[in-house]
């Protein structure tokens, strides 16, 4: 077959379909005829070998996978050549008749491209198994015969890039040459296979849409009849009359619109659970039957649409069929049939997802995305608390984040004694992450406000608002003024943290000499912590923007928290707590549950934050990696314990850097985690934004028309909620 092979490659010249084409026609006879007739019907001698199509198929793949031109012109070439020689063409369609006879085909259709009923971990885990070491192939079933003919992960990829004119073409020339009687056979058994999927996949949809999780999601599904158990009702009775028609040549079967009435119905539940999940929260297993039960649904409709004999059912809402059937190819064939259309759209989206069944990323990219949304979404209300209306709530933000600084200031304290106890590594990191966990806690208990934590919910909530338009008409002087309140609140928040944690860093050290009689770190420690701030002549900015990712980390963690108290609706759960009511009083009780619910996202996001502030530098030590965290607030801290430690004996030069060391630290922790916030919450959002030059621009008119304004808001500004409560009462 390499002669074939290469004999195609040679016939594909772009040239051939100029604009002689007669001409081209006459040359394209001739190379036919010239071609290595022993090696053609060498492969044709047995015809019901699955390695003929499995040649074939590598002489029409292109070198590369988005050579559509050259896949275009093989498919071309391969059909000029079965026109010229009918016995070979009928010689192929023998084949593929013997293999759609020989193989089961429900499989193929129920199988490939859905979801399987055991769930979202036990499917990663299996395609992780099957991507090492795939399982045995079954001759019994036509899918299998995939892995043999496209083995190539990327076939889907030139195969779809064929158009569809071209394929019927070849299509067409191997039916009108395969013998009758070989063809009547080959389509029964196919129809045969679609319609015992149709009843497979019926069942499904049944069996998902009665989930336990899927109906406490949606009680209606209880309190009326579910459109997922009408629906198989509706199948069965629609394959009823199909069967007597086909065994006992009877009427066609009544109109299968009221059956597609169920599925539309089905689709407009699933979709009412995901628009609810949003404020009663969602998880990996609600979201994988959603999907699971989206695609059968999907599949459905697709394949009845291939057997309706009435020609009076709508394609799949997912396909185009029309404009699939109106795709001319470069020669201008006439437009395939409606039906037709529709079997190479199902027949792409088979091989693409035969090729792709054993990815992980798919499977995050199918399941992710709901619960993606979700913990963006709670972030976003989070982040509204983060961003001040005006100057008011800006002074509020900064008596708000002073405090966390004091806090800070002690957390900083107990690190270097607990440094001092030269406990085992995984000890240290132990008192690490609890001195960071319990401090953080206790700042989230108070009402205070760390800023570095603010980004990972203010991206949630810019995200929010691109999300409310088209993305195309985005009012970007609203978007310019949203963006404007962020990086003034988020200044004015780090400026509070540094305000007192430096002062009360520096009350402590100076208490710790006098009490103590010693400086709280030896003049050695005090400038390696010098130094470790230094932003030119150590790691520090590239350790802050591991704590960037860190911050970023607890900001989803937080999300998916908050997500989680919702759906397993915490404040009830607490509630029936009977022991912890007699214990402290059913009132206390409702105010914990409710507590719980509202801030089981923060809690849990500053715990995680302080763990993996205090695992990353043992984990960086354990595996010799050049891993290490550097936060704002605990350099500014460091910084004021050594200037004590040093006697205030430091030169200018020194005190500078390490003021800027600190304050580029800061920079770069809101710059990582706000940009990777944003990047997810636009991610989760599907929002694609190409107008970050014009905002840029927006921006700048901003700070050049009031620039102090730019940092500290105009006077006169006012809550959005405060104004409209005004002219309310006016």
């Amino acid at each position: 077959m390499l002669s074939i092979l290469e004999r195609i490659a040679a016939l594909s010249r772009p040239d051939l379909y100029g604009a002689d084409h007669n001409h081209a026609s006459a040359a394209l006879v001739i190379d036919t005829k010239a071609f290595s007739q022993a090696a053609i019907h060498s492969a044709l001698a047995d015809v019901t070998t699955i390695e003929l199509l499995t040649e074939l198929v590598g002489a029409l793949r292109p070198r590369h996978p988005d050579q559509a031109d050259i896949a275009t012109a093989n498919v071309r070439t391969l059909a000029a050549l079965l026109r010229g020689e009918p016995q070979l063409a009928a010689g192929l369609g023998s084949a593929i008749c013997s293999l759609l006879e020989q193989r089961r085909h429900a499989s193929l259709y129920t199988d490939i491209g859905i979801l399987s009923n055991d769930g979202f971990f036990v499917e990663l885990k299996r395609r992780i198994a099957y991507r090492f070491l795939p399982p045995a192939l079954d001759h019994a079933y036509l899918a299998d015969a995939i892995d043999e003919v496209l083995y190539v992960d990327t076939d889907y990829r030139w195969i779809g890039s064929v158009p569809a004119a071209d394929w019927m073409e070849l299509f067409n020339v191997i039916k009108i040459a395969t013998p009758a009687e070989r063809a009547d056979s080959a389509r029964a058994n196919v129809i045969a296979g679609i319609l015992d999927a149709i009843r497979t996949l019926s069942c499904r949809v049944c069996a998902l849409g009665l989930e336990p999780r899927l109906v406490r999601s949606n009680p209606d599904i209880e309190t009326f009849d579910s459109p997922f158990l009408m629906q198989n009702i509706e199948v069965n009775a629609y394959l009823e009359g199909y069967a007597r028609m086909l065994e006992q040549g009877g009427p066609p079967p009544e109109d299968a619109r009221h059956l597609l009435v169920m599925l539309d119905q089905c689709a407009a539940l699933i979709g009412k659970i995901r628009k609810t999940a949003s404020s009663q929260g969602t998880s990996v297993a609600l979201t994988y039957v959603l999907v699971a039960l989206s695609q059968s649904i999907d599949r459905l409709h697709k394949l009845m649409f291939l057997v309706d004999v009435s020609g009076e059912l709508p394609s799949a809402p997912t396909v185009d069929v029309h404009a699939l059937a109106n795709d001319a190819s470069p020669e201008q064939a006439p437009p395939v049939s409606l039906r037709c259309a529709g079997a190479i759209a199902l027949t792409q989206e088979l091989v693409e997802a035969h090729n792709t069944k054993y990815e992980v990323r798919g499977l995050f990219a199918a399941n992710i995305d709901l619960l993606a949304k979700n913990v963006t979404e709670n972030a976003s209300r989070t982040g509204e608390h983060y961003i001040a209306e005006s100057r008011a709530e800006l002074r509020h933000m900064f008596a708000s984040s002073a405090g966390a600084g004091v806090i800070v200031g002690f957390m900083a304290l107990c690190k270097i004694l607990l440094g001092y106890l030269r406990s085992a590594p995984l000890v240290e990191a132990f008192l690490f992450s609890m001195n960071y966990s319990l401090g953080f806690i206790v700042i989230h208990l108070l009402h205070f406000t760390i800023a570095t934590k603010q980004p990972a919910m203010t991206a949630s909530r810019i995200a929010a608002a691109l999300s409310s338009r088209d993305g195309r008409h985005i009012d970007l002087d609203t978007m310019a003024a949203l963006i404007n309140k962020v990086f003034r609140t988020q200044c004015v928040a780090v400026l509070g943290n540094l305000a007192t944690v430096l002062p009360v860093a520096w009350i402590i050290a100076m208490a710790w000499h006098q009490i103590a009689g010693t400086h709280l770190v030896t003049p050695v420690k005090a400038m390696h912590l010098l130094h470790d701030i230094d932003p030119f002549h150590s790691l520090a900015l590239m350790y802050a923007a591991v704590a960037g990712v860190c911050l970023f980390v607890a900001g989803l963690i937080s999300g998916y928290y908050d997500n989680k108290a919702l759906y397993t609706h915490m404040a009830r759960r607490v509630r029936q707590l009977r022991g912890l009511g007699r214990w402290i009083g059913q009132r206390r009780l409702s105010r914990l549950a409710d507590y719980l619910e509202n801030n089981l996202g923060g809690l849990m996001g500053n715990f995680f934050f302080g763990i993996l502030l205090g695992v990353t530098g043992t984990l960086g030590y354990l595996l010799g990696l050049p891993l290490d965290i550097r936060h704002v607030t605990f350099s500014a801290a460091n910084f004021s314990t050594a200037l004590v430690a040093l006697d205030h004996d430091v030169s200018w030069q020194l005190a500078a850097t390490s003021v800027a060391g600190f304050l580029g630290i800061g920079a770069v922790n809101l710059l990582v985690s706000f940009s990777l916030a944003l990047w997810v919450a636009l991610r989760a959002r599907k929002i694609r934004f190409n107008h970050g030059i014009r905002l840029l621009k927006a921006l700048g008119r901003r700070f050049l028309s009031a620039p102090i304004d730019f940092f500290i808001g105009p006077r006169d500004e006012e809550p959005a909620a405060a104004k409209t409560e005004l002219q309310r009462k006016t």
